[in-house]
């Protein structure tokens, strides 16, 4: 995402939280870690460090999904853990706060600054997403934090609704007055 490239000519503007706000990794390495202790103080004989290097390594080489089903195979770890996983991973009281990327503080500022609206549309489980927020160091930011609206797609389409249309209308635009900046 180049910042440059962002139009500064809309009303409304909506951002993802992954990859956008700051690294989805950043958070899923915490969960990691987090699941890791719990799993060396549960079953007293796993090594956090050595399951946290583990996760890791199939996280960046594999991908999330193969994380638990490599556990499963490499450590032995028993498939009612995966619960456990699922859910720290949605509701996890991260250890280190989430770091807003630099340029993306910056931006979100000038939006509020030059009476932008600022509004944050993400994918995904509302629950972890929100608790993704709830752990963002916002920096500069922060002041405008309280007038960030949160939208979530995969609700508003649970209830037919049409993400992009249902938001201008709630502040008022046309749709063509939103711009999305999303990690793809």
């Amino acid at each position: 995402m180049n910042i440059e490239d962002i139009p500064l000519d809309k009303e409304v503007y909506l951002f993802e939280v992954d990859d956008v706000l700051f690294a989805k990794s950043d958070y899923d390495l915490q969960v990691y870690y987090l699941f890791a202790n719990f799993m060396e103080f549960t079953t007293g004989f796993l090594s956090a460090k050595d399951l946290v290097d583990f996760m890791k390594k199939v996280y960046e080489n594999q991908g999330e999904e193969f994380v638990f089903e490599g556990l499963k195979e490499a450590f032995g770890i028993d498939e009612k853990y995966k619960e456990n996983l699922l859910r720290l991973n949605v509701n996890a009281q991260l250890p280190l706060k989430l770091v807003l990327f630099k340029e993306v503080e910056e931006l979100i500022v000038r939006l509020f600054t030059q009476n932008k609206q600022v509004a944050i549309l993400t994918k995904g489980n509302p629950v972890e997403q929100l608790n993704k927020l709830k752990h963002i160091d916002w920096g500069e930011a922060n002041r405008f934090k309280s007038f960030l609206k949160v939208y979530f797609v995969d609700e508003l389409k649970f209830r037919f609704l049409e993400p992009i249309d249902y938001i201008a209308e709630d502040y008022g635009v046309r749709s063509v007055d939103l711009y999305c900046i999303n990690a793809d």
